[in-house]
C-alpha cells in the first residue's frame, strides 16, 4: 500500500537507455526508500506530449515506499525514435521496456498522451498493471476517431512546430517561460525540472536545445487519431482505473481537458474524478494533490 504520509528526500534516479522498438528509450529508475520495498507495487509513470519523465520527480518523491520508473517517451527527453506517426508505437515501447525490466502488477500513472499509452498497454498485456491512475488521458469521444481529413499536414502543421528550440541555458528557458501561459500555472519545482531536464546540448556544443524537438512534438499532435481502437481497448481493461478529468473549455485550448467524459463508464472497473478546479496540467499545477490522489486510490481495498 502507498504510504499516507508524504515523505520527501528520495535520491536522484538512475537513468538507463533501453533498446526498444528499434531505438533507445530512456527510463529513470528510483529504488524504494529503506531496505527492500516490502512487496509494494512498483510505480510506472508516463508523461504528456512535449515533456519528459523527470517532470514526475516532485510526485515520486512523495511516494517513497515504492520503486518508481519514469519513462521518456519516444521522441522525448533522452529517448530517440521521433517523429511519432502512430500512438500504438508509444504503447508498444512501454510494454517492451517493462517486459525487459521484469515489471508486472505495477501501478501505472499517466498524463495526457502518456495516459493513453498506459491504457493501451493494460488492454494488450493483462497483468502488467494492477491499477491505473490516468490524469486527463487524450482519449476523446468515439466520433473523434472516425475517418476524415487529417488534423494537420506538412502544409498545415501543428503550431508546436514553431516553438523556440534554442536556449543558452535552463535558466534562460525559465526566464522566457516563467510568466507565460500555461507555465505560470506550474508548481515552481515542476517548472524547474521541466526546463532543467528538457534541454540537451546542441550538436555544435554551443548552448542547448529542446530535448523534444518542435518537429517531434508536432508529430504527436498530428497523429492523435492514429489509434482508433483505443475505445474498444478500454473496454478490455478489467482492473481498477481512476480517470481524473480537468475542466473542459475548447478542443484547441492546451489547458482544456481532452478526455471523453464517458470514458470511466466504459471501463469495467472505472472511476471518474472530475476536477473542474484544475486545468489539463493538474500534476504540474499541484503535485502534492496529484500524489494524494494516487496514494488514496491505490490504498483502496
Amino acid at each position: 500500500m502507498l504510504v499516507a504520509a508524504m515523505i520527501t528526500g528520495r535520491p536522484a534516479p538512475e537513468t538507463r537507455l533501453h533498446a526498444v522498438g528499434g531505438t533507445q528509450i530512456a527510463a529513470h529508475h528510483w529504488p524504494a526508500a529503506g531496505v527492500g520495498d516490502g512487496g509494494a507495487a512498483p510505480l510506472v509513470f508516463a508523461h504528456a506530449t512535449g515533456f519528459h519523465g523527470r517532470v514526475w520527480d516532485a510526485i515520486i518523491e512523495q511516494l517513497p515506499a515504492h520503486r518508481a520508473h519514469a519513462l521518456d517517451m519516444r521522441g522525448h527527453g533522452g529517448s530517440g525514435g521521433g517523429p511519432v506517426a502512430d500512438w500504438r508505437v508509444l504503447a508498444s515501447d512501454v510494454a517492451e521496456l517493462l517486459a525487459a525490466e521484469g515489471i508486472a502488477s505495477a501501478v501505472g500513472i499517466g498524463h495526457s498522451m502518456g495516459a493513453h499509452a498506459l491504457l493501451q498497454v493494460a488492454a494488450d498485456h493483462p497483468g502488467v498493471f494492477a491499477r491505473l491512475v490516468l490524469f486527463d488521458p487524450v482519449i476523446l469521444a468515439p466520433e473523434f476517431y472516425a475517418p476524415g481529413e487529417p488534423l494537420y499536414t506538412a502544409e498545415n502543421p501543428h503550431p508546436a512546430i514553431r516553438r523556440k528550440r534554442d536556449f543558452a541555458s535552463p535558466e534562460a528557458m525559465m526566464e522566457r517561460f516563467r510568466d507565460r501561459d500555461p507555465y505560470s500555472l506550474f508548481d515552481a519545482r515542476v517548472f524547474e525540472d521541466y526546463c532543467r531536464f528538457g534541454l540537451v546540448p546542441t550538436a555544435s556544443g554551443e548552448g542547448m536545445e529542446l530535448a523534444c524537438s518542435p518537429e517531434d512534438e508536432a508529430s504527436v499532435y498530428a497523429s492523435s487519431r492514429s489509434n482508433p481502437g483505443i475505445i474498444e481497448a478500454a473496454k478490455r481493461v478489467d482492473i481498477p482505473v481512476l480517470v481524473v478529468r480537468a475542466l473542459y473549455t475548447t478542443l484547441n485550448d492546451f489547458k482544456s481537458s481532452p478526455t471523453w467524459p464517458e470514458l470511466a463508464s466504459i471501463l469495467p472497473q472505472g472511476q471518474d474524478l472530475h476536477r473542474p478546479d484544475m486545468t489539463h496540467f493538474h500534476p504540474f499545477q499541484d503535485p502534492a494533490d496529484a500524489a494524494r490522489i494516487i496514494a488514496e486510490f491505490v490504498g483502496f481495498t
